[in-house]
């Protein structure tokens, strides 16, 4: 892939090899989890720690919230900081890489809320609804 074309032209038949080593893949993934947006979006906003994500996000258990705080830190796009204490307390932030990644999602959110009216249509058309 050619990262200076507007729209790239895929060989087919795409292989696993192709998909999976492609750089948009991961990102789609990170976009496509139930809880990566949400926690980048009140990351967005300010450092949180994990206690107060929990209580910020309903129905996100703590081992679901650890495993996305993992995936995002692993990617680069959070950093996570432990200051000393008793409990320690550990610290979730966007990093550059993270902030870099805000203007794609709201372009994405934009475009989700615009469409919405024609996505709900399609699907009940689908779905013998309409």
């Amino acid at each position: 892939m050619s990262t200076g074309d507007a729209a790239v032209a895929l060989s087919t038949p795409v292989t696993v090899e192709e998909h999976e080593t492609c750089p948009a893949t991961g990102v789609l993934r990170r976009v496509g989890e139930k809880w990566g947006v949400l926690v980048l979006s009140l990351l967005d906003a300010r450092p949180y720690g994990f206690n107060e994500l929990d209580r910020a996000i309903q129905g996100l258990s703590r081992r679901v919230l650890t495993r996305t705080l993992r995936t995002l830190e692993r990617d680069g796009l959070i950093s996570r900081t432990v200051h000393p204490g008793r409990p320690p307390r550990v610290e979730y932030a966007l990093t550059d890489l993270g902030r870099s990644f805000r203007e794609p999602l709201l372009m994405l959110g934009r475009w989700a809320v615009d469409h919405e009216t024609e996505i709900r249509a399609a699907r009940a058309r689908f779905d013998g609804g309409v």
